[in-house]
């Protein structure tokens, strides 16, 4: 298994980088924020493949390749940067770096880069597993749940009087053993709290997952007016809250437009102050592949950030693609 370092000051570009990996490469994936959190997990074996970005606070890509270089660490780096000047490039490759990718990466061209500098060997791929799901249809899945997700956006800025970033969704068909990169936006270091609850109608079943980063509890307490000790009773009343009004509201909104209703089951606590990996493993689901959709929420101000992951079994997909398929006519 390959050990990959992402250093990214932005978490959305982090997600965006480690989203682009090839699924078929077998990878331990980590996460850093500037070239000091980079270096020590590099010193941690947790860097076999480094991404690096090049403009950062605390310590930049440069002054990182500089300290690779000097330390003989045993890291292979590529730089992906939106600095495209034809001196940075040189720089880094001067620095000890393998190649040089402008932002932002496509899955594409991040594996012909490894396939060029032999991470990945063409011939040793697995061929993917046929997908049920055609661009169409995801398209379809894609605005289904922008419409449910708004819903839910709109039922949680009103509930806390607060502005909430709405994501972009993200649609895939994986493998349930898959299921932590689907939180890949959470850093390695970074403990969480989570809830599952089941759903089920009309030939349609499923999980729905909410998860919570432990250090956005501070900020929700204070948009909830929540006054005194924020212990692990009150941290999981207001995990429940927030649960409650995403996945409830959510899934309204599909059914509606499904039209069909979903019986949902008693929420479930996955776990409190746990690794995403902890949480998942929790969720001992009997299927082995998923369609799962992502919907990553930020509220505007505060430092909150909230991922509802939509779990639809593999059998309910045809059912769904039924229902789906009046909007594809003409």
């Amino acid at each position: 298994m390959l050990s990959v370092l992402i250093c990214d000051d932005s978490m959305v570009a982090r997600k965006q980088v480690a989203k682009c990996l090839p699924q078929d490469l077998e990878t331990s994936i980590h996460f850093a924020k500037h070239g000091e959190e980079a270096l020590d997990a590099i010193c941690e074996n947790k860097g076999e493949l480094l991404l690096l970005d090049l403009n950062m606070p605390v310590m930049d890509g440069y002054e990182t390749l500089l300290h690779i270089k000097q330390q003989a660490l045993g890291t292979k780096t590529i730089v992906i940067s939106g600095d495209i000047q034809p001196e940075a490039r040189q720089r880094v490759i001067n620095l000890g770096a393998l190649d040089f990718i402008k932002k932002p990466v496509n899955a594409e061209e991040l594996r012909a880069m490894l396939e060029k500098h032999s991470i990945l060997h063409a011939e040793e791929e697995v061929p993917e597993q046929p997908s049920a799901i055609d661009e169409e249809i995801r398209d379809c899945y894609q605005e289904v749940v922008n419409v449910a997700m708004g819903q839910a956006g709109d039922h949680l800025a009103r509930t806390m009087n607060v502005f909430v970033r709405l994501p972009i969704p993200n649609v895939n068909l994986i493998e349930v053993s898959e299921l932590h990169m689907m939180l890949s936006d959470v850093d390695a270091n970074e403990t969480t709290s989570g809830v599952c609850q089941g759903f089920l109608g009309d030939g349609i079943s499923g999980e729905a997952l909410c998860v919570l980063s432990d250090s956005s509890f501070s900020d929700m307490a204070r948009i909830m007016q929540v006054e005194g000790n924020i212990d692990d009773q009150m941290q999981l009343e207001l995990l429940m809250d927030v649960a409650s009004i995403l996945i409830g509201t959510c899934l309204r909104g599909i059914a509606n437009q499904l039209d069909m209703q979903f019986r949902q089951g008693h929420p479930v606590v996955l776990g409190q102050h746990q690794s995403v990996q902890e949480l998942i493993n929790a969720n001992k689901s009997a299927w082995r592949r998923t369609l799962a959709i992502e919907l990553s929420y930020g509220l505007e101000g505060f430092n909150v950030q909230c991922d509802l992951v939509l779990l639809f079994t593999e059998e309910s997909m045809d059912m769904m693609n039924a229902k789906l398929a009046h909007l594809l006519e003409d």
